[in-house]
């Protein structure tokens, strides 16, 4: 889904560099404030996590697997990582083709693939609000009992994530004429890379003041922040 973007205090949002960094300390420390589960350090598991679609862009091991489940715990995460100066590389279901969700040195990768919940269908206004790690096919499968279509296709909707179609901005055979995926995403929760949890744009069909911090962070492959909520 994303590039790794650095926890320390003098880079934030720039991309974590590629030299060894010590896991000692992280993983206990992401274990006392995660509920039971939600972190993996089984190397098997870890092999499967550490790159996308591109295989040939440079990947390690990374250092521990998260799977959070609320906003709260991919914050916790975050916060933990700073305390131990570890970068952290957001991922959704792996689909993407640049290498962006591929593991960097001592890196912990926080999947979002079991934020999977559509919250909120609203058919008068016309959006919903999404958990990242909704399937594409899936969110389009569920606003069509409600009336409503939502058109960005990528190759790969079948099992392509939200949360990695923001991060990536993706578009698909329907961008010709309707857009792609920045063009439908009107509203953001996002964990940024100093732990605070934002909200950015709107939950309505105007909204033309202010900046569009919004469309900032739609194809900005996780440098920015990790996306945790989406309205479309």
């Amino acid at each position: 889904m994303t590039t790794a973007f650095s926890t320390s205090s003098d880079a934030i949002g720039r991309p974590a560099a590629a030299t060894t960094r010590p896991a000692t300390g992280v993983v206990e420390a992401l274990t006392a404030v995660l509920p039971p589960g939600r972190v993996v350090t089984d190397p098997d598991v870890l092999a499967s996590y550490a790159h996308d679609e591109a295989e040939w862009a440079q990947h390690v091991q990374p250092a521990a697997l998260v799977r959070p489940r609320t906003a709260e715990e991919v914050q916790a995460v975050v916060r933990a990582c700073i305390e131990h100066r570890t970068p952290v590389v957001p991922r959704g279901a792996g689909t993407g083709l640049s290498g962006g969700a591929n593991a960097t040195d001592g890196c912990v990768v926080v999947s979002l693939e079991a934020m999977d919940a559509v919250l909120e269908v609203d058919a008068l206004e016309r959006f919903a609000v999404v958990q990242p790690g909704v399937v594409n096919d899936d969110l389009r499968a569920f606003v069509a009992g409600h009336g409503l279509w939502y058109p960005p296709d990528p190759a790969s909707s079948p099992w392509s994530t939200i949360g990695g179609n923001v991060a990536t901005n993706a578009g698909g055979l329907c961008c010709v004429k309707y857009g792609v995926t920045r063009d439908y995403v009107i509203g953001l929760q996002v964990v940024t890379g100093t732990g605070e949890l934002v909200r950015l744009g709107r939950r309505t069909a105007k909204g033309v003041a202010g900046y569009d911090l919004t469309g900032l962070m739609v194809g900005s492959e996780g440098t920015l922040g990790i996306v945790n909520l989406v309205t479309v």
